[in-house]
């Protein structure tokens, strides 16, 4: 909804470009942090601890506004998304960074990458991310051709659905 709200006037062409290079973006940032976030937290000083509770209480903040069918402040401000509206090409920010590849995704591409056990699942995980990519790209290519036809009752009622499955994983990261 908010890709479709930030591009009104652009054409389906212009559209489906801005959703390419977005989800290209947004493998980019999550490959490069799955593979270099360790040492970036290193760097830092951040205990993977810390930055698991970080992620968990950022996905339940985002879980909770879509169980309530607002926008999370946490994915994007309201001055990013009227930054968004600005401008000409949405690709890079807000789309990619931070709504595609927030603090969440991050974590959670970190996350997965720690436990990986092996080169085969560490390339799993890259063709995962990879995938996911590709799934969002089909999904804002969709949203192009049918969004004059989709139901807001329907876009909420899907969006607190999906907010309940986030709250669920972000209180197993907490768990775990």
């Amino acid at each position: 909804p908010a890709f479709l709200a930030m591009t009104p006037n652009d054409t389906r062409e212009q559209r489906l470009r801005m959703a390419r290079f977005a989800c290209l973006v947004t493998a980019g940032i999550l490959v490069a942090f799955a593979f270099a976030g360790t040492y970036i937290f290193r760097f830092l000083g951040i205990t993977m601890a810390s930055f698991r509770l970080a992620g968990s209480i950022i996905l339940l903040l985002i879980a909770l506004d879509m169980l309530r069918a607002q926008r999370s402040r946490v994915q994007e401000t309201p001055e990013e998304t009227d930054a968004g509206l600005a401008k000409t090409d949405i690709a890079i920010t807000p789309l990619a960074v931070p709504m595609l590849a927030g603090p969440g995704a991050i974590s959670t591409a970190i996350l997965l990458h720690n436990r990986a056990e092996g080169w085969p699942q560490q390339i799993a995980l890259f063709f995962c991310i990879a995938a996911v990519a590709l799934v969002t790209y089909f999904i804002f290519a969709v949203s192009t051709r049918g969004a004059k036809w989709l139901s807001p009752i329907a876009l909420r009622l899907t969006t607190r659905l999906m907010g309940l499955l986030l709250a669920a994983i972000a209180m197993q990261f907490l768990i775990d």
